[in-house]
């Protein structure tokens, strides 16, 4: 009776999060937004271009905030019981998981290690498990890397599920003093734990080894493939590294190396190539119905969270979930802003149609990724026309000239589950010829199936995709979090990241996949649409903030104004949407448990990178849709922390990047401004800058005070000259046009 009971016990309940609080301050807010607009409307005669311009960009921003107010409404949430999958499911379905790096230098081997060794030891039928790593750098080091792994994982996979370990990846496990066993621990632990620990630093010493080229790699035996290789032009290589053979459950999962084939003339489509790659010979080798795909410094922090994902996989109809994503978290970070948007955005949009695909800690159907609708569940996978063995030409053109893998593809539409191939190695052939760089000529890879191309945001674009076709998603955020990742290095690092986003999702707003066009001509819900609005313009907002940082200076130099005066009742809306919004914002911080000091830092980065990185997107943008750039994929680089804190005690760097240049120039403008009105060299005539104004251009410099640190610092904590003067000839040009202005 008692198991009768328990296996019709749902595998997950929805949470719904009683949002009265944060919907009044949305709605008092945007009301405010509102009365602000309407109120310059009726004061257009009495005032100037500092008028208008204040109008239009509050415009952009009450639009905003309706994106806001839209995805913030629904906020949801699953809890999932995996105790209950052993008596709901009868057999646990495989799972394929895919490790993407992309180079050596600014993806360190050792991080690849790491991230690899933690889903090895994922608490799950390791014959159930299969693991792919693509090395897009074709590096016999990454390969040595590997090899070095599996040895070691030998030993570091039992000794987790032994002593039940938490953090199975090696290097936060021993990190600090926190991890040395007890004295309360038994003697037999604390063996274990110093010869892990020892046999850890040794595989840590033999890569570094292989990294500083203290000894040449003999490219005999397995590692000749790599005799003749160019990191752009090269074979496809695919290795089975370890294999388990016996089908233990309770061994070591396989581990398969893949670094596709690149040639010179032969477009790769960065990750979103890797990934069909990855796809495509997985589907010959073990062909699970479920792929998870991690970057290399994101390793499983939850060892559970393979139990978790399925529970929503499986718990839920067929049509109803195409993905799980689990939400993005730093080790390296003491406060991101993503955590935030997670907790006030993320759940919002989790009940709308489901959360974006965020490129890294997602569990996919693979069915969904060979361009199955929800509508053909039904009739999934029946297309095959097989004559004399042959398969039809509709699927050729949709999955390519491999007969063996479109054989893969029809059982994994139709659902078969036909269990992982005995001899992984009896696949090599076929899967050399689907990692080959002109295999997907002819094809709908890219197009229809796989991960999309034409974006640097491919995870975005392909995310869009599939809601479009009217699956839903869901997400799944587990107490400790299911995966923890490494951020940028430096704030330069940082800035092309931004600038990578902003560009690519501006390239999806224009394009055919637009959301709006996803809205009247596919299944992609309104509420939803709004909600990839709301990310896909994170470039363009670049623009209205630009020209509101820059209204306060301009108004002073000018001896304008763009906010009423301190006697006019329309400064009242004004101040009660500045004291609203910052309260709320760090309301949420403090609900978080990120200290004051936390939320001013990101307020500030959030000024910084919208006035920078975004504008060098938006600028990239506008120049490929005029021909004249093509999109440049530029990998963020990553630090491996090998010794405990995280980046708390880090100062901010600068160099020459030119990403530095915009800030400059503001935090120069803005000085320039308040010391023409404390010295009252402005023109005669106009209205005059009021409080607001002298209060607005105080805090832009605050905003940007670490500008105005580095103007006083040396060496890298400093703002390199040339920099300085870059930015002082475009404040006296900002200066020069201001007084051209007044004088007209």
């Amino acid at each position: 009776m008692a198991n009768t009971k328990s296996s019709c016990l749902p595998l997950y309940e929805k949470v719904f999060h009683k949002n009265t609080y944060h919907r009044a301050l949305d709605v008092i807010i945007l009301f405010l937004l509102l009365c602000l607009l309407f109120y310059r409307l009726s004061t257009f005669n009495n005032h100037g271009f500092a008028w208008f311009l204040a109008f239009l960009c509050e415009t952009c921003f009450t639009f905003l905030w309706v994106l806001v107010f839209s995805c913030r409404w629904t906020p949801l949430t699953y809890k999932t019981f995996p105790q209950r999958l052993q008596e709901r499911v009868q057999e646990l379905p495989p799972v394929d998981m895919f490790v993407t790096t992309a180079d050596v230098e600014l993806e360190p081997p050792i991080m690849t290690v790491n991230t690899v060794l933690s889903l090895l030891a994922v608490d799950y039928p390791a014959h159930k498990l299969a693991c792919y790593v693509s090395d897009d750098a074709c590096s016999p080091l990454i390969f040595y890397s590997l090899v070095e792994a599996s040895k070691f994982a030998k030993l570091w996979v039992p000794f987790c599920k032994k002593y039940n370990v938490q953090v199975r990846a090696p290097f936060r496990y021993f990190l600090g003093e926190s991890a040395k066993p007890s004295s309360t621990s038994s003697r037999e632990f604390q063996q274990d734990w110093k010869m892990m620990k020892e046999e850890y630093e040794q595989l840590n010493r033999n890569i570094e080894q292989a990294a500083k080229k203290s000894f040449l790699f003999d490219l005999t035996g397995e590692m000749a493939v790599f005799s003749s290789t160019e990191r752009r032009d090269h074979p496809a290589i695919v290795k089975v590294i370890w294999e388990n053979k016996e089908d233990l459950s309770n061994g070591l999962p396989h581990l398969i190396y893949i670094s596709r084939e690149k040639r010179p003339k032969h477009p790769h489509h960065y990750k979103a190539g890797a990934m069909n790659v990855l796809t495509r010979v997985s589907g010959l080798m073990t062909n699970a119905p479920f792929m998870l795909n991690v970057d290399c410094d994101m390793y499983a922090n939850n060892p559970e969270i393979v139990l978790q994902a399925m529970c929503l996989l499986l718990g839920s109809k067929e049509g109803d979930c195409a993905f799980v994503q689990s939400p993005q978290y730093f080790y390296d970070s003491p406060a991101d802003s993503l955590a935030i948007l997670h907790e006030s955005l993320g759940k919002g949009i989790v009940g709308i149609q489901g959360p974006f695909y965020a490129g890294t800690g997602t569990f996919h159907r693979r069915k969904v990724i060979y361009g199955l609708w929800p509508d053909e569940i039904e009739n999934q996978g029946k297309c095959i026309n097989s004559v004399n063995g042959q398969v039809g030409g509709e699927l050729l053109q949709k999955f390519g000239n491999s007969n063996e893998f479109i054989k893969s593809a029809v059982d994994a539409l139709e659902g078969k589950n036909t269990g992982f191939s005995s001899n992984l190695s009896d696949s090599l052939k076929a899967a050399n010829q689907v990692a080959g760089c002109g295999y997907e000529y002819g094809s709908s890879w890219g197009k229809k199936v796989g991960w999309l191309y034409g974006s640097a945001t491919e995870d975005i674009l392909t995310s869009l995709m599939i809601h479009a076709k009217g699956w839903k998603t869901s997400y799944c955020s587990p107490d400790p979090h299911a995966f923890l990742g490494c951020g940028p290095s430096d704030l330069p690092a940082a800035m092309r990241q931004q600038k990578r986003w902003a560009m690519g999702l501006l390239e999806i707003l224009f394009s055919e996949h637009s959301p709006i066009l996803a809205t009247l001509t596919g299944k992609l819900q309104f509420r939803q649409c709004l909600a990839y609005l709301w990310l896909l313009i994170w470039g363009l907002r670049s623009i209205p903030e630009l020209c509101y940082v820059a209204l306060p200076a301009y108004c002073i130099i000018t001896n304008t104004s763009f906010l009423p005066k301190v006697q006019e009742p329309g400064i009242c809306i004004a101040v009660a949407i500045f004291v609203i919004y910052k309260l709320y914002t760090l309301s949420e911080y403090i609900h978080c448990g990120f200290p004051i000091y936390s939320w001013f830092v990101n307020n500030s980065m959030l000024r910084i990178v919208a006035t920078s990185a975004c504008l060098f997107g938006f600028g990239s943008t506008v120049l490929k849709l005029l021909g004249l750039t093509e999109t440049v994929f530029e990998i963020t680089k990553k630090v491996h922390q090998s010794s405990d804190g995280g980046k708390d005690g880090k100062e901010l760097l600068f160099d020459e990047s030119p990403f530095f240049v915009p800030g400059t120039t503001i935090l120069l403008v803005h000085l320039a401004a308040l010391a023409t009105g404390l010295l009252g060299m402005q023109p005669q005539g106009g209205q005059g800058p009021g409080l607001g104004e002298y209060f607005c251009s105080v805090y832009v410099v605050l905003c940007f005070s670490p500008f105005l640190l580095g103007l006083f610092r040396k060496g890298k904590n400093g703002i390199p000259l040339s920099t300085i003067c870059k930015s002082a000839a475009l404040a006296l040009l900002f200066l020069r046009s201001c007084k051209m202005s007044s004088m007209n």
